[in-house]
């Protein structure tokens, strides 16, 4: 065999035995199995696991970073304080990805554990309006994660070079984020990092929270946290205190300054010095400005407040005068969690869900075979591990399908609320919510 960086990587002779991530059919015919016509054509993931191995100019781009595992690396798009995030695209399915590269040898143990807990908060997500993870390649210097691609900027920059953002905008962009909030909350994830520059959008429009970088997963929403996360003027007045806090009501105040911002294209606390900056949080000195619309000028006074307990619910928000005209067309079915592909069905299933998983993952499964990859394949690699080049395959082809049946599609503002059920929300103040928000959960 030829083990590639990070080890995942394999072409093994023919007939023996899979290793976990190896990624030749070992039922591949001999010498002895072939007729007069010659060998038959290669799949192209035959093809390419034949060049990683002998083709020189693979070999090179292998060696110099030019290619990383199935990716072809180009230019770079961003950078962190321990990464950079450079544009790729997959050798087989060509799609788009975003490949965060993080040195590992400048990464003290805190940075390992954050960088620990990025990946096993991203392991646990899949919802239209969150960053996906494919695939995690290792090598003994680096890490690279592969990212769902959004290629239409981040809300920061597209603000600070365009202004604010009208009103329908606003409704839009912010309820896909209290869509990706909602179902993160529902699974016990906390962000602790919202603010502008992670906010990103697709070309078409679509929002995907992105960085989990000082995301946690708590046992329950209740859990007390104790560490300062995020940047300062997103910041809630509790984490200036030195004291234990809730993440939701920290996530929910941080979606309170982005609300602002969206709407004025100003932050809501401004100050020369950190110190100024802290009292003015602590203090929730801020004024809305006269001409934003009376509904969401009463959202963002019920997100800001100092006490945390007084702050709005996700549900309250969503259940809001300001968002009530908002309607996602998807189905709550592209925000179930990601699973390995199934076998037939060993009875009848009924639901209209399970018959559309099946197409699904029917689907997905013709587009593996297309590229190569084999029943063998699939019953020696584990679906749910990101270290496995199989993974990353299924995980992007998946997402191409859930992406045709709608899930990335952007929500509608409708002009009138007519329906007298979604009136009476107007009044809500606390009950759970009961519009198509629901599905959500």
């Amino acid at each position: 065999s030829y083990n590639m960086p990070g080890g995942q990587y394999q072409v093994m002779s023919a007939r023996l035995h899979h290793s976990l991530y190896s990624l030749t059919d070992s039922s591949e015919a001999g010498p002895d199995d072939e007729d007069g016509d010659g060998p038959p054509p290669l799949s192209p993931l035959q093809k390419l696991t034949t060049d990683m191995c002998k083709d020189e100019k693979t070999i090179k781009e292998l060696i110099i970073g030019r290619r990383v595992g199935f990716y072809k690396v180009r230019g770079e798009i961003g950078y962190g304080t321990f990464s950079r995030v450079k544009l790729a695209f997959h050798a087989l399915t060509r799609d788009k990805v975003a490949l965060k590269i993080l040195d590992r040898t400048r990464m003290d143990p805190q940075a390992q554990r954050l960088l620990s807990r990025e990946i096993g908060s991203m392991e646990a997500l899949q919802h239209p309006n969150v960053v996906r993870l494919y695939e995690v390649v290792e090598t003994p210097c680096r890490l690279y994660l592969v990212l769902e691609y959004a290629g239409g900027g981040d809300l920061h920059n597209r603000i600070c070079s365009e202004g604010k953002l009208c009103d329908t905008a606003c409704k839009i962009t912010f309820a896909q984020i209290l869509a990706a909030i909602k179902y993160m909350h529902g699974i016990n994830i906390i962000h602790r990092d919202l603010k502008a520059e992670n906010i990103l959008f697709t070309c078409s429009g679509c929002v995907k929270v992105a960085d989990f970088g000082f995301s946690t997963q708590v046992s329950n929403r209740s859990a007390a946290l104790d560490t300062f996360c995020g940047s300062p003027p997103y910041a809630a007045p509790e984490l200036f205190r030195d004291e234990c806090y809730l993440g939701p009501q920290v996530d929910v105040w941080a979606m309170g300054v982005l609300l602002f911002f969206m709407v004025t294209g100003t932050m809501p606390f401004r100050a020369e010095t950190m110190g100024k900056l802290r009292r003015c949080i602590m203090d929730c000195a801020y004024s809305v400005p006269p001409w934003v619309p009376g509904p969401c000028q009463r959202l963002i006074r019920g997100i800001l407040k100092a006490a945390p307990a007084e702050r709005c619910a996700v549900d309250q928000m969503l259940g809001c005068d300001w968002l009530l005209p908002v309607e996602f067309p998807w189905s709550p079915l592209a925000a179930r969690p990601l699973g390995p592909l199934r076998g037939p069905p060993e009875s009848e299933r009924g639901s209209l869900e399970d018959e559309e998983d099946e197409e699904q993952e029917e689907e997905v499964r013709g587009s593996l075979e297309e590229l190569g990859f084999t029943a063998e394949h699939l019953r020696n690699n584990r679906l749910q591990d990101s270290r496995s080049p199989l993974t990353g395959v299924y995980r992007i082809l998946l997402h191409q399908a859930q992406k045709r049946r709608g899930c990335d599609c952007l929500p509608v503002v409708r002009g009138m609320v007519r329906d007298p059920k979604r009136e009476g929300l107007r009044a809500y103040r606390g009950l759970r919510h009961t519009s198509k928000f629901c599905v959500l959960c």
